[in-house]
């Protein structure tokens, strides 16, 4: 795409932004293009606080569907909008509302902690959502007798595992693009630069073989901020490569070396500048949850969003 074709895209959606009465919240892990252009850019805690506390009457959200369902299910008077309807995620796909059901079955007294990387009909199935920013927090606030049930992120869970004494039972899910992610070119990046912080993302397929090895373990806004507090000038950042372009434009004296370059989702690299157009030009695609899921499923948003 031509300077000027890009800027002409802009141009015409910043137009179409003021004609739909609308806000473009985009993921830490979409193109550069698209956060350029977002009033917005988060992790999927922060974009569901900034979709529900905007006065726009329709929200555009570029990320993956289920940051879309999670938009729909706090914001139920207004519009959502996604540019591309195929912009899945694997590890939500990891688990069913009738495979979490028949799981609560073998554990009649424990609460249920879903991973917002869920759909919406699993969420209405669950006690509480969390983000990978406040999980802990979230499992802290739970009553001591009580057993959890993780859904359905493995890594996120063992992490868990490790920062509380609750007992706490994994679901088999994983996120594809972090398991790219592997030890081995991370232990040499080490090598090459060993005044570098090591920055990782809980859902990290190297979770287990790097934890000890890293600086830090935090959500993708964790990350973000960490990068502006540190005095380091260099960092090795083990999540979704989408990241770096905003590491980069908001640290620009420091290096960022990324722990997978292979570590890009194409769900979210399937939305782009003239999707976003189309989506404000023929108000595409809507996303609705039906009411009797939505019900159920917002409390436990509800829930997650009330930890501090």
């Amino acid at each position: 795409m031509s300077l000027k074709t890009e800027t002409t895209l802009v141009e015409k959606i910043d137009e179409l932004k003021k004609v739909r009465d609308a806000v473009i919240v985009a993921h830490n892990y979409q193109a550069g293009e698209i956060q350029d252009i977002a009033d917005f850019v988060g992790d999927s805690l922060a974009m569901a606080r900034y979709g529900a506390q905007t006065i726009a009457s329709t929200i555009l959200v570029c990320g993956v569907h289920f940051m879309a369902e999670s938009a729909a299910l706090l914001s139920p008077n207004k519009k959502i909008l996604v540019p591309d309807l195929e912009a899945g995620c694997s590890l939500a796909e990891c688990i069913t509302k009738d495979q979490l059901v028949e799981w609560k079955k073998e554990f009649t007294n424990a609460v249920v902690v879903a991973y917002v990387n869920t759909s919406a009909a699993v969420k209405a199935e669950s006690d509480i959502c969390c983000t990978s920013s406040n999980a802990l927090k979230v499992v802290e606030s739970l009553p001591k007798d009580k057993e959890i049930l993780f859904i359905p992120d493995m890594y996120l869970g063992q992490w868990l595992r490790t920062k509380t004494d609750r007992k706490i039972h994994l679901w088999n899910g994983s996120c594809h693009t972090h398991l790219r992610i592997r030890p081995e070119p991370i232990f040499d990046l080490k090598k090459e630069h060993p005044q570098a912080e090591f920055l990782m993302h809980p859902e990290c397929g190297c979770l287990t073989a790097c934890m000890k090895i890293a600086d830090r373990i935090l959500s993708t806004d964790g990350i973000l901020k960490r990068a502006k507090e540190s005095n380091a000038k260099e960092f090795i950042i083990a999540t979704e490569t989408g990241i770096l372009h905003r590491l980069k434009k908001e640290n620009p004296l420091k290096t960022f070396y990324p722990a997978a370059q292979e570590a890009a989702c194409e769900f979210m690299k399937k939305n782009t500048l003239e999707k976003v157009l189309w989506s404000l030009e023929d108000l595409v695609y809507e996303v609705k949850v039906p009411e009797e899921i939505a019900l159920k499923a917002r409390i436990a948003l509800e829930r997650m969003m009330q930890i501090q």
